[in-house]
């Protein structure tokens, strides 16, 4: 009976050790076969979610077929306490081993955020803002001109004032590299000085191509201590964010920081942040005679060495600025405005000349 009773026993235990090992079998097999996803699905694993709430979260998307299964796999191959929280994107067919590797590799989405060049600090914080995935609050101490405008990679998650960071360090790195290979004899005694006129040179083009021979004419300026006569600092001691009129006469004769019409040097500070390429054309401008310029009628501007030069050029300018043009736009008053006749007397409405 004992006898019967043992080999029973045994018969039972070897029944279910052959259970066992071809369970085990079985799911080292399944962990490798394409998963039930029928399209691509982003998750957020959120920080401080363990195993089971993993497994469960990655099974109820359709990411897994057994949140057992994912479990185990984690487990067995000794990954279950190297998995990362983030935002994963899982592509169709995924298959639990690619699905672990994935969150141990931590590949993450990459999201990116464009600022694009001439902004001012409150127009950049509104694209921060709204930067899906961010977190956090943002830096409140941000002078115009602080930031390095360019697209940058970010995750869910990070945090706004780990973004803005990033951006005052390219802005540091980008200027030090700049202002280490300018030219000789420039009119600017400082980086900041060379940022304020940047900015200047990013406000008045918008055409990449222009942008150092624009700096010449403003560094030419500089060296014969001509005022600078740029539209868009006295628009700047006005509203930063802009202005939806033409100038006025008024508005060049009121006293400001930043009124160059007035001032006989650099404004304060940069009226807004610009990108590198104005930076560049600052510190490597081009080599010229021009003194003036003004719109030419195909978004870009007219150069003048003479002043005689320049006043047919404005005349020029404002007959194509008071035709009719169904076809076309009108450049805008930031990127059209030009430098004033020193010795004629401003209109009462003024309009880009």
């Amino acid at each position: 009976m004992r006898e019967r009773l043992f080999t029973a026993g045994l018969s039972l235990v070897a029944l279910l050790l052959a259970g066992v090992i071809g369970l085990y079998l079985w799911s080292l097999n399944a962990v490798t076969q394409p998963g039930p996803l029928t399209q691509d699905v982003t998750i957020i694993i959120r920080p401080g979610t363990g195993l089971g709430n993993i497994a469960t979260q990655l099974a109820d998307a359709d990411v897994v077929a057994s949140d057992l299964l994912f479990q185990f796999e984690a487990r067995r191959s000794g990954k279950e306490r190297s998995l990362k929280p983030g935002e994963y994107r899982f592509e169709s067919k995924s298959s639990v081993t690619a699905v672990v590797d994935k969150m141990v590799k931590r590949e993450v989405v990459a999201r990116f955020v464009t600022i694009p060049e001439g902004l001012v600090t409150a127009e950049i914080m509104r694209i921060v803002l709204a930067a899906d995935g961010l977190t956090g609050d943002s830096s409140n101490n941000i002078a115009d001109g602080d930031l390095l405008p360019e697209t940058y990679r970010y995750e869910w998650g990070d945090t706004k004032a780990a973004l803005i960071a990033r951006m005052r360090k390219a802005r540091e790195t980008a200027l030090a590299e700049l202002w280490a290979a300018r030219k000789p004899d420039l009119p600017l005694a400082s980086p900041e000085e060379a940022m304020t006129l940047a900015a200047i040179v990013e406000k008045e083009t918008g055409i990449a191509a222009e942008r150092p021979k624009v700096a010449g004419v403003f560094i030419n300026r500089l060296k014969k201590k001509m005022r600078l006569q740029s539209d868009p600092t006295v628009i700047y001691g006005i509203n930063p964010t802009g202005l939806n009129r033409d100038l006025t006469r008024q508005d060049l004769a009121a006293p400001s920081a930043f009124n160059t019409y007035l001032i006989d040097r650099l404004p304060p500070s940069p009226i807004c942040h610009p990108g590198r390429a104005a930076i560049a054309a600052v510190l490597q401008p081009e080599e010229t005679d021009a003194l003036y310029f003004v719109a030419d009628g195909t978004g870009g501007h007219a150069f003048a060495a003479t002043l005689a030069e320049h006043n047919r050029n404005v005349a020029r300018w404002r007959k194509i600025d008071a035709a009719p043009s169904p076809k076309a736009e009108k450049p805008s008053a930031a990127k059209a405005n030009t430098q004033a006749l020193p010795a004629k007397k401003a209109p009462e409405k003024r309009t880009k000349t």
